[in-house]
């Protein structure tokens, strides 16, 4: 079995011999065509003595010249040549100054002649590159010497901010204590801290570096006022309730930046920046803005996907990201499959649905869902044509914590499966706990996230009743200073209790697994109990498990081993009576919106006359 699904934007260029490839407007390879297009264009070579450098300051030095990162572009004119030596300098100055090398030399000559003594309008010959030379003296190592806290740093210990006599001396050091001072003093209240003087003295004698530090703390002020800028159709006083800036409560840094995450999320504004007064209101508190761009508010989309079993299929949305004024949300979608896989109309499957989000109902933490949903489905297992309606409520506890709760009504009509023809009518109640301490959604490196759901269940027509619960939980740890190494795991149960044969269970609600999102190697829904006749009856209870290492080739490719594993019975609760496993290689490429997911697997103990592999590609981790 091999499925792929892509909707991509190719654009290829060519510029002479060169050759670059776009995907998704991303440059994957090659050069751009403009890359060259600079007036008066002047090419020159670097040589970079670093014979008397250290690996790791060699390193770092050559990370942050410019002159040879640019080496094969050219500047403009002459005296293009000149400023971008004069700019290199300064970096490398201040390269050898984060490295506590405060008594460090950097000389760069042109064509021989030393940078300060070219003349104000310098010609140099085309008839070759420019030579350009980089000399450094990188002196020797600075140490931390006196230590002097001012002002209401005064009461601080400077050995919480890295500054310790004898200690590093660099100049990011230095930085980032006073920069972090005046954090803890934001973030205990005080919206006016500041760093009032910072002051650095070398010691060439003695290769110390003195430091002074002043910081003004200001009082301790809540949050006042809130105002809104910027906003055409969007409701201000619904921005200001949903980015739950309340007066009156204690300022914090942190309850910004999560009222800034949380108003782009709505999708709404396509900027989003919460100023702060510079002063404090008449009563005490400190005012805040909120400035906020509308983006596009209506949207839409189309897409395209292939499976040898399936055959082609066709998906499209249009959709309201402002629909009353309050960042509510009316999206309609609709897809048909199986386009080639069959040639009965009645046979492809069709999906089309309505959903409405509206954020802040009830209570700021609260969103309101409410869908309509219909689909004719025919995978191998059962064909049935279904009408779902539902509505719910989801609050978040916190920021890590969500609860869900609602109603909904499922009729399934003429649904034919391994017992024959029924109808349902299913009333549920679905019930759900998250918990998400992920770092990114889309590519996470570091923590975790779990669910339980329950659904309990009234099978009108038949009278039966049952309830499914549901866990899943996935963790990711990255190791390695940038994480070039991620392991990710990811465990799932499953259970269907009640009702007095699985025959009364609506097709639809029975377990299956295989595919992409489950068990790769195996096609969708191809785990699951079968009866004599080798019919898929679907499962009571499952239980999956996954696990990869998502090693970073380049900053932007990567190669994912993984395994997959899966069993699904007749039983209320796994007993792992048929455990199928997958195993296969994935690539991904990363994007500034996820990455972009290609995985090959096949399974490790095949169905009789079932798939030999399977083909998987999205956007996002499997997982």
């Amino acid at each position: 079995m091999a499925a792929v699904a892509a909707a991509l934007a190719l654009g290829p260029l060519c510029a002479g011999n060169a050759f670059a490839f776009k995907l998704f407007g991303i440059k994957l390879w090659g050069e751009d065509e403009t890359a060259d297009q600079v007036s008066d264009p002047v090419r020159y070579t670097v040589d970079f003595k670093a014979d008397n450098l250290d690996k790791d300051l060699k390193e770092a030095l050559s990370e942050s010249s410019m002159l040879v990162s640019d080496e094969k572009k050219p500047v403009s004119g002459d005296l293009g040549v000149v400023v971008k030596a004069r700019d290199d300098r300064d970096r490398l100055i201040a390269s050898l100054y984060e490295k506590a090398r405060y008594g460090g030399v950097v000389t760069i000559t042109i064509n021989g002649t030393p940078l300060d003594a070219l003349p104000p309008t310098p010609t140099f010959s085309r008839a070759k590159p420019v030579a350009v030379t980089i000399s450094v003296n990188p002196g020797p190592v600075f140490k931390l010497g006196k230590v002097s806290l001012l002002g209401d740093a005064a009461r601080l210990d400077p050995a919480n901010y890295g500054l310790v006599r004898g200690g590093d001396a660099g100049s990011l050091t230095i930085l980032k204590a006073g920069d972090k001072m005046v954090a803890d003093f934001k973030n205990g209240g005080h919206p006016l801290a500041k760093l009032d003087n910072r002051d650095v003295v070398a010691d060439h004698a003695t290769n110390t570096v003195d430091v002074t530090l002043k910081v003004d703390s200001g009082p301790i002020a809540p949050f006042g006022n809130v105002g809104v800028t910027g906003q055409k159709s969007v409701d201000p006083d619904f921005i200001k309730r949903y980015a739950r800036i309340n007066e009156g409560k204690p300022y914090s840094p942190d309850e910004l930046k999560k009222a800034s995450d949380r108003l782009r999320k709505l999708g709404v504004f396509s900027s989003v920046t919460i100023r702060e007064a510079d002063k404090l209101a008449p009563d005490g508190s400190i005012p805040t803005t909120i400035e906020v761009s509308e983006g596009k508010q209506r949207f839409f989309g189309v897409g395209a996907q292939y499976s040898t079993i399936d055959g082609f299929g066709l998906q499209g949305y249009w959709g309201h990201r402002n629909l009353t004024g309050r960042a509510d949300s009316l999206r309609i979608d609709g897809s048909v499959s199986r386009i080639g896989e069959t040639t009965d109309v009645g046979q492809l499957d069709y999906t089309a649905g309505i959903t409405y989000v509206r954020p802040a109902t009830f209570y700021p933490s609260a969103t309101f869902t409410t869908a309509l949903k219909m689909q004719s489905l025919h995978p191998d297992a059962y064909d049935a044509n279904t009408v779902t309606g539902s509505g719910g409520l989801a609050y978040e506890i916190n920021d890590q914590d969500t609860v869900s709760a609602g109603g909904e009504v499922s009729y399934e009509s003429d649904t034919t499966d391994a017992f024959g023809k029924h109808n349902y009518l299913t009333v549920a109640i679905p019930l759900e706990y998250i918990r998400d301490t992920r770092d990114n959604k889309l590519d996470p490196t570091e923590g975790y996230r779990a669910s339980i759901s329950a659904k309990p269940s009234y099978e009108a027509i038949g009278g039966s009743i049952f309830s499914s619960v549901e866990g899943s939980i996935s963790g990711y740890k990255g190791i390695g200073a940038n994480n070039n190494v991620v392991f990710a795991g990811k465990l799932a149960l499953g259970s269907l209790i009640g009702a007095n044969s699985i025959e009364d269970i609506p097709a639809t609600r029975r377990f299956y697994a295989g595919g992409g999102g489950s068990v790769r190697g195996y096609s969708y829904q191809e785990i699951s109990p079968y009866n004599s006749n080798g019919d898929e009856t679907g499962g009571r209870s499952y239980a999956t498990a996954s696990f990869e290492a998502r090693v970073k080739i380049t900053d932007t490719i990567g190669v994912v081993p993984f395994v997959d594993m899966g069993s699904v019975t007749d039983t209320a609760f796994p007993d792992f009576s048929d455990l199928r496993i997958g195993a296969g290689v994935g690539l991904r490429y990363a994007t500034p919106f996820g990455p972009i997911r290609l995985d090959v697997a096949v399974p490790l103990k095949k169905y009789d006359g079932g798939t030999s592999y399977g083909i998987y590609a999205g956007i996002g981790q499997a997982f």
